[in-house]
């Protein structure tokens, strides 16, 4: 969200929204998102799984150095 301004007064807000590469979905945000749903499902305690989820998707980001933020802008970047 990126506030619209008025002489210096904030008046509302925007948001920009752009098409998703297909190759990022294919090769990136699938690949993720099974693997963590696959934890999810493994687990005999959602609240368990989830938080196994979370852990492994915090060790990915830890891997790659990045914070989240900076992760999903690496996405955006390689549109």
């Amino acid at each position: 969200m990126t506030p619209s301004r008025v002489n210096g007064e904030i008046v509302g807000y925007h948001s920009t929204r752009r098409v998703p590469n297909p190759e990022t979905i294919k090769n990136v945000i699938i690949p993720l998102y099974d693997k963590l749903n696959t934890i999810e499902k493994e687990n005999s305690s959602k609240k368990d799984g989830l938080e196994e989820s979370v852990g492994a998707l915090q060790g990915i980001l830890a891997e790659k150095g990045v914070s989240y933020d900076e992760f999903m802008s690496s996405l955006m970047r390689n549109d």
